[in-house]
């Protein structure tokens, strides 16, 4: 059996894979992705501006389901393409869009719709954080259906062009929303440090992106004994009051997601998956892996909509932790990392930073993140940190910043010069930072001392990139390697419109930068 995928990173020889995916995906579950998605885009044809609260959420839970590295299970894609159906029968049914036609299709308009729909998948994933936390948007809503359903449909390169750029713009009000969600339900992030060290006793760690999983786990462990450890991008919890206040959030578990296989091989406590960055468990611990929400893999115990964490709690109890205190490190060595650094802290010390640069004490500003991933080359981005001169900034946010937020590059002003914004949604906290400093010196975005330095993975950062095109900043750095969805000539489009550029060695794009 065959397949084809071509949407993160990582794909096979850097264009497709076509017989099982590097992630671990087998070749039935992508076709069978593909097959929700054939049948997510008719079910946008059919609702025709008709769409309900439940198509809303199953649009969103269907397109999260095929983000990379989050369902691994042939029954519940089969379970949600039924439920797809009954959806399209309501509506009265719409002829089915198979997916090959998307991929037979001129490499411009594959390449054109292939942004719209991996940009669309990220978004959803985002759409559905806000959800849980009581949070929509119509205009949100309804462009999934818009999107959706010109993936069907005959359209010229310059209107899908179109297309890409209102994705990006949608993106940053959906962005805007779950930050909204987020900082009502848990306050305004601080600044707070972090230890790697794992204490003796019970203990979970908890993986993903959820933060109201988190919050529930919280308090359904509360006074029995078990600590609570982030993993990858969960890490951003710790600075929200809302969730610091448990004295039994202790600390963060190992690096970046990538990592998790060597990480996780013997753990002696339960780990639970919220959102995508699974990777297919290792015997050694497959027994101890949950999954909750769209999440789920084969012969892994899943926690329903009930959200009764019980069966982890139990496990944790089991299992007893570590016998003594275990001590862990980032991938640099250190054993302290730092976050918080929204907008709110920013711009709380916006005086300071302004000053810093009128007087010349800050010359530049980077935003070094994105998604880490196991691809060779990605050690550029620690370098690159490394090697931003002492008068430089460095905002960074998602898991990219695993490659060096451990390393302690000195302060500015009393600020440390590495700031960690938050999880990958939390490139809003960046744009209003950025257009907070616009403001403040009277300028264009373009016109900042500000370079964007972008590690890419999987389909939540393709929606990132497209608010930040949308939004007219250029000369953005992008890497380990360029997507393989994108066809030379819409490359060419993005370079000559946006300067998009690809990495080379951090000596030469610092060169090009201060040039």
């Amino acid at each position: 059996m065959s397949m084809f995928c071509y949407q993160c990173e990582q794909t096979a020889r850097g264009t497709a894979c076509t017989v099982n995916g590097v992630c671990g995906k087998k070749a039935d579950t992508s076709n069978l992705q593909d097959l929700l998605t054939g049948k997510l885009i008719t079910l946008a044809s059919a609702a025709k501006g008709r769409n309900t609260v439940k198509t809303d959420i199953a649009m969103e839970e269907g397109l999260f389901t095929t983000i990379t590295n989050v369902n691994f299970n042939n029954e519940s894609i089969k379970a949600m393409c039924g439920e797809i159906d009954a959806l399209i029968d309501d509506f009265g049914g719409a002829g089915q869009m198979d997916m090959n036609e998307l991929w037979n299709s001129d490499e411009d308009v594959r390449s054109l719709k292939s942004l719209i729909l991996l940009g669309l998948r990220g978004m959803a994933a985002y759409a559905h954080h806000a959800r849980i936390l009581g949070k929509t948007s119509d205009k949100v809503s309804s462009f999934f259906y818009k999107g959706m359903a010109a993936l069907k449909e005959d359209i010229d390169t310059k209107q899908l062009l179109d297309l890409v750029m209102e994705t990006g713009v949608v993106n940053l009000e959906c962005m805007r929303l779950l930050d909204e969600a987020n900082t009502a339900a848990y306050g305004n992030p601080v600044p707070v440090n972090v230890s790697c060290s794992i204490e003796a006793g019970p203990f979970i760690v908890i993986s993903g992106h959820d933060l109201h999983d988190l919050k529930l786990l919280l308090e359904q462990t509360e006074g029995k004994g078990i600590n609570i450890y982030t993993h990858g991008e969960m890490l951003p919890a710790h600075g929200y009051p809302g969730l610091k206040k448990y004295r039994h959030l202790k600390g963060n578990f190992g690096t970046a997601w990538q990592n998790q296989q060597k990480e996780f091989d013997g753990i002696p406590a339960p780990i639970l998956f919220t959102t995508n960055c699974l990777m297919p468990p290792r015997s050694s611990y497959i027994d101890r892996v949950f999954t909750t929400s769209v999440v789920d893999y084969p012969g892994v115990k899943h926690i329903n909509e009930s959200k009764d964490f019980s069966p982890v709690i139990e496990k944790a109890l089991q299992l007893g932790g570590y016998e003594n205190e275990r001590k862990m490190t980032g991938i640099n060595g250190g054993d302290t990392l730092t976050t918080g650094y929204a907008h709110s802290s920013v711009l709380s010390a916006a005086d300071v930073i302004v000053d810093a640069v009128k007087s010349g004490t800050i010359k530049h500003f980077f935003l070094v993140g994105g998604c880490d991933g196991a691809a060779a080359g990605r050690n550029y981005y620690t370098e690159f940190v490394r090697q931003t001169p002492e008068d430089t900034v460095v905002l960074t946010l998602a898991c990219g910043k695993y490659r060096f937020n451990d390393l302690d590059i000195g302060k500015i002003k009393g600020l440390p010069r590495i700031m960690d914004m938050g999880q990958c949604n939390d490139a809003y906290s960046a744009i209003k930072v950025a257009q907070a400093l616009c403001g403040a010196f009277d300028c264009g975005i373009n016109e900042l001392p500000l370079t964007l330095v972008l590690s890419w993975y999987e389909q939540k950062a393709v929606c990132i990139l497209l608010t930040l095109l949308a939004l007219g900043i250029k000369n953005i750095f992008i890497g380990p390697s360029l997507p393989a969805f994108i066809s030379p000539n819409i490359l060419k489009v993005l370079v000559e419109k946006y300067n998009l550029t690809p990495v080379s060695t951090p000596q030469e794009d610092l060169k090009k930068i201060f040039c």
